[in-house]
């Protein structure tokens, strides 16, 4: 049980197909929580599953798409009928829409980021929210960005879709503090090796960022080790 901390734990992770959501459901795994992933291309949930099961690992497919919300209200059914509760949430989808001057965002794409960093994250605390009651130690962990909390030119659009998602998981976590045991935390992964790291900043060296599975290990920790409501932290190199 000391290697895995989070044995017998049911764990649902967002943007599970690559990058931070497929570390983090790895690491997950590894700590004994069984892994609902969740994304839209399948082939990429497989890779993801088959890397947990070869691992020793236990994970359940669920391919959708977030910005469809009945699709996340069957994803909570079913998770209702086959475990009746739900333990851990991790939020890790998001959408970077073209960094450009606030003036010449496109329209379409910040409709489209909105709609997947901030209606989904409503949609998937609404109807999660009876799910983690249930849990002896219901857990809500977001992925944000410092752009949030600090406006930096020309990353308007997605900085103002993390704001709205900090918002709306702290608010969610002060109305819930009180009256249940589930706890809500917030994790800037700092610049991380990702797809989205590297359309962002296509001149830098890889290498010289932490590579998605620090921040995995250390949201395991987080869990592992617990946290009070309302945590807020980044995740440095050497963590």
């Amino acid at each position: 049980m000391a290697n895995k901390p989070l044995d017998g734990r049911i764990a649902l992770v967002t943007g599970a197909s690559r990058g931070i959501g497929a570390a983090t459901a790895k690491a997950l795994a590894a700590a004994g929580a069984h892994v609902v992933i969740t994304g839209r291309k399948v082939k990429d949930l497989e890779a993801v599953e088959d890397a947990i099961h070869d691992a020793g690992g236990t994970s359940t497919i669920a391919p959708l798409d977030l910005t469809d919300g009945d699709s996340i209200g069957r994803l909570s059914q079913a998770i209702a009928e086959r475990w009746d509760r739900l333990d851990i949430l991790v939020i890790s989808a998001a959408m970077l829409p073209t960094l450009t001057p606030v003036t010449q965002i496109d329209g379409k794409q910040f409709n489209e980021a909105m709609t997947l960093n901030v209606l989904a994250t409503q949609a998937l605390l609404a109807v999660f929210d009876p799910l983690l009651k249930r849990s002896e130690h219901g857990r809500i962990i977001g992925l944000t960005s410092s752009v949030g909390a600090q406006p930096r030119a020309f990353w308007g659009a997605y900085g103002a879709t993390k704001a709205a998602f900090d918002n709306l998981l702290l608010s969610h976590g002060q109305e819930i503090g009180r009256i249940s045991e589930t706890r809500v935390a917030i994790v800037d992964p700092g610049a991380t090796r990702t797809a989205m790291r590297e359309r962002a900043y296509p001149g830098e060296d890889p290498q010289t960022v932490k590579p998605p599975e620090v921040v995995g290990d250390r949201i395991v920790s987080l869990l592992a080790e617990d946290f009070e409501n309302l945590h807020r932290e980044r995740v440095e190199m050497s963590a």
